[in-house]
């Protein structure tokens, strides 16, 4: 599937990021093969200088394609779509195109920045020990209201219609975690929950799921 370009690519990622889940869904569904690297966040390893010399900002996704190194995954995914163009992550249509940008900028701005790993270890230490929940809960489901609103006239079989795009790459992720890791009651979420079911019918989204990458702990393994 992928040919010999494809595998000096190499991802820097950990099992429970949804930023590293959305490109390990977009290397899946352009048939890239790649060399996984495990940065285990909760050790700290994002922050050595090894790999702080690969991303200052000292999170992950990583992409390294030979010489060149990428960090954020809308960077990195706007990159392979450039570069790679069999399955195309964004529609022809420009109206759709707009669309699947404004809700994958839903989750990167409005609702992830929230439940990263230090937000919620400063909430919990500050204000007791449920409140990174129920912090991460909230902005979760503002997000996921505006999604359902702005994805109600555009959605077929997935977000914005009957083929995978970009938006259910960030979308997949978010969705996953909010049921797994936050305990989001999705009932009041009817658009997304529909779509996320018709996700895991992909292999491509299943592959790249927390649950399935090598660095997962064998008790959250599928």
């Amino acid at each position: 599937m992928a040919g010999e370009e494809s595998k000096k690519l190499k991802l820097y990622s950990y099992w429970r990021s949804s930023c590293s889940c959305r490109v390990r869904i977009g290397l899946n569904l352009k048939g890239l093969e790649y060399e996984y690297v495990p940065v285990n966040l909760l050790k700290g390893e994002q922050q050595t200088p090894e790999f702080l010399k690969l991303n200052p900002v000292g999170l992950v996704p990583v992409l390294v394609d030979g010489d060149v190194v990428l960090a954020d995954s809308f960077a990195i995914l706007m990159y392979l779509e450039e570069k790679f163009p069999q399955h195309p992550l964004l529609p022809k249509d420009l109206h759709r195109r707009g669309i699947n940008y404004q809700a994958a900028n839903i989750v990167c701005s409005s609702i992830q920045p929230y439940q990263n790993i230090p937000i919620l270890k400063f909430m919990k230490e500050k204000l007791g020990p449920d409140a990174d929940v129920a912090w991460a809960q909230d902005h979760i489901q503002r997000g996921f209201s505006a999604l359902e609103k702005l994805l109600k006239d555009y959605s077929g079989k997935y977000a914005t219609g009957d083929e995978v795009f970009l938006a259910d790459l960030f979308l997949a992720p978010q969705i996953d975690g909010a049921i797994r890791r936050f305990k989001v009651d999705m009932d009041e979420f009817p658009l997304l929950a529909r779509i996320f079911k018709a996700y895991l019918e992909l292999p491509a989204f299943r592959d790249a799921m927390p649950e399935r990458q090598p660095d997962a702990p064998a008790e959250h393994r599928d």
